[in-house]
């Protein structure tokens, strides 16, 4: 994803070529929707916000500031409608154990408690995410679930590289304190 190229994309839409502007979705489309959907838990809604995300880019396009890069420009614009949704919609998460029927796909019964411990590890740690501040849940999210490097990291929040590393350190240590919290729930 070259910076260079990403500049003459966005030169040509706001020349009046809106074609263009499909090169910028197919570029950054799955980065945005895997943002969404972290942020979610859910396809659906992480469908809508990426589709949202990229209407209100294609809008504001004429404030994009040339030299930047488009991407985290583009990740801060999906964070904050993220962040609205999730302001108006509390998030629950279910496992259904009609997933682990017989015929399921899985070859034997151990393998339906396994998949069964696995689905809900997962579920846990998303929950435990959910409860973090925005700040550390967007930091774990993009090191570990969209595996940036810190340098990326730094870029796309507009931090320093040792202030991305202090948040994702910080991010951990909230995480693991809350996962502490659900596993004494339980």
């Amino acid at each position: 994803m070259d910076q260079s190229d990403d500049q003459q994309v966005i030169a040509a839409v706001l020349d009046g070529n809106a074609e263009a502007y499909a090169v910028l979705v197919e570029r950054y489309q799955k980065p945005i929707f895997n943002l969404m959907y972290r942020m979610t838990q859910s396809r659906a809604d992480a469908l809508d916000l990426a589709q949202d995300t990229f209407i209100k880019a294609y809008e504001q396009l004429h404030r994009f500031k040339e030299g930047k890069k488009f991407f985290p420009w583009i990740y801060t614009i999906g964070v904050n409608r993220s962040k609205n949704f999730l302001r108006e919609k509390k998030l629950k998460q279910t496992c259904s154990m009609e997933d682990f029927e017989p015929g399921s796909g899985l070859d034997y019964p151990a393998q339906h408690e396994e998949v069964l411990c696995q689905r809900l590890d997962s579920q846990r740690v998303g929950r435990a995410l959910h409860q973090l501040p925005m700040d550390y849940r967007e930091a774990l999210i993009l090191r570990y679930q969209e595996d940036f490097s810190m340098e990326e990291i730094a870029s796309t929040l507009g931090l320093s590289v040792s202030g991305a590393k202090m948040r994702v350190h910080r991010g951990l240590a909230r995480l693991r304190e809350v996962l502490r919290g659900i596993g004494h729930e339980q």
